[in-house]
């Protein structure tokens, strides 16, 4: 039987089972395991950001986004990522928290790809 997000072993077991389907990914394993050699420490950053994001609980340092920024990601790479996080999230929980943290997911990837495709311009856009 699943049970709710809860604690910080049930977001230990989120990260690690999501971040497994992103690396053997055809879409965007290529592009994380380009640039993560050593994933441990990724997933440990995953695993206090999510703690602080879930629960408030201080110990995420960092800037997600800028991370993110130098990435060759477009659209179709953000609805990947969100269809594995929510597969992820219903192979192993539901209840309240679970349904807020796909909700939180697909908040930051509509953030992300918004603030990556403002960077890149377009025609209708002059840059200087």
């Amino acid at each position: 039987m699943k049970t709710d997000i809860t604690n910080f072993e049930d977001i230990v077991l989120l990260v690690d089972s999501f971040y497994e389907l992103v690396q053997t990914d055809d879409l965007i394993g290529p592009i994380f395991n380009a640039v993560i050699t050593d994933w441990q420490p990724h997933l440990e950053k995953m695993y206090n950001f999510w703690n602080a994001a879930l629960f408030g609980v201080p110990g995420f340092k960092g800037n997600p986004f800028a991370r993110h920024a130098p990435l060759a990601l477009q659209k179709q790479n953000f609805e990947r990522w969100l269809q594995l996080f929510n597969k992820t999230v219903d192979t192993h929980f539901e209840g309240a928290m679970a349904e807020d943290t796909k909700k939180r997911a697909d908040i930051m990837a509509i953030l992300f790809l918004s603030k990556i495709e403002n960077m890149k311009g377009g025609a209708e856009r002059v840059i200087v």
